[in-house]
């Protein structure tokens, strides 16, 4: 059962976890993913964004089209907050940062993405330090993307010489799972103008 943070009669927001998909995929045992289970207890859920497979942490799902819209703009204007956590290889330089470098999707080697700063969508990640660990070479990092392009954060990272932990699409050596975890949400609700504003632990 996929665990909840919050539900009322326009939307939810629920925990994905780590290698379930966001939505089903096109063959048969791709059918598993965080909307379908949702649907099988909340029928009329909608997917209004989407986690990577690899990804766990807070997704955002709307209970009628018109909220499923409404949603969508707030995520299409830039409104929504979002945070994320994760954990890269080797030792950050700097405390904070942004990297700008538009993405494409590299079509042979697709679902991976790649920079091109000719045909690529513009993507924007900031990055701040939370604390790095000298002995295993690591350091933790909140991440906030401004732009919501597939894969950004993971390619934004590797970008810098520092790939996700686990993320061996981009380069890291292999681990238990991909350490990136959406932690934070924030948006208005579209029925009441409520400001929400919700937190997932980091589960690494």
């Amino acid at each position: 059962m996929i665990h909840l943070h919050y539900i009322d009669e326009a939307l939810l927001v629920a925990e994905k976890p780590a290698g379930l998909l966001s939505v089903p995929g096109r063959s048969a045992e791709n059918q598993d993913c965080v909307v379908a289970r949702l649907q099988a207890v909340y029928a009329d859920a909608l997917t209004v964004h989407r986690l990577d497979q690899v990804t766990s942490g807070l997704l955002l799902h709307a209970r009628s089209k018109d909220m499923q819209v409404a949603l969508s703009m707030q995520f299409e204007k830039r409104e929504v907050g979002k945070r994320y956590e994760a954990i890269v290889q080797g030792l950050l330089e700097g405390d904070a940062g942004e990297v700008d470098l538009p993405l494409i999707v590299d079509w042979p080697n697709r679902p991976k993405q790649m920079v091109d700063h000719e045909r690529g969508k513009p993507a924007l990640t900031r990055w701040r330090v939370l604390s790095r660990d000298i002995a295993a070479q690591r350091t933790r990092v909140e991440l906030e993307p401004v732009t919501g392009r597939s894969h950004q954060l993971r390619l934004h990272m590797a970008s810098l010489g520092h790939p996700i932990v686990g993320d061996v699409l981009y380069g890291a050596v292999a681990a238990q799972r991909v350490h990136l975890h959406a932690r934070e949400l924030r948006f208005t609700h579209p029925v009441t103008g409520e400001a929400l504003a919700f937190e997932s632990a980091t589960p690494f």
